[in-house]
């Protein structure tokens, strides 16, 4: 996806899809755009609460794959303990929990 220029913007454990011969598929693409130039401005309300990138939370436009990234790791800590990793109950408190 990241190869082609595309970004999901909502990667969840909801979204990841796991078959019985172990192959990984991301699916609902609703979000998903393709990479813009730089002058085009993407919307920051994106991607569910506990997986959102700090710059996602601070309203900014300007982001590109790192925000995928971002919510593979979370979800990648939260496989650890089964627990999420950074459960804020809001946007401003989703800030004060990734600290």
């Amino acid at each position: 996806m990241h190869e082609n220029n595309f970004i999901h913007r909502d990667i969840k454990p909801e979204n990841l899809l796991i078959s019985l011969d172990h192959k990984l598929k991301i699916c609902d693409f609703g979000f998903a755009r393709s990479m813009p130039n730089r002058q085009n401005a993407l919307t920051d309300y994106v991607a569910t609460r506990w997986y959102r990138a700090p710059e996602l939370l601070l309203s900014s436009s300007n982001y590109g794959k790192s925000i995928d990234v971002w919510a593979i790791a979370c979800i990648m800590g939260e496989i650890t303990d089964g627990q999420p990793l950074f459960p804020g109950e809001s946007d401003v408190d989703q800030l004060y929990v990734t600290q």
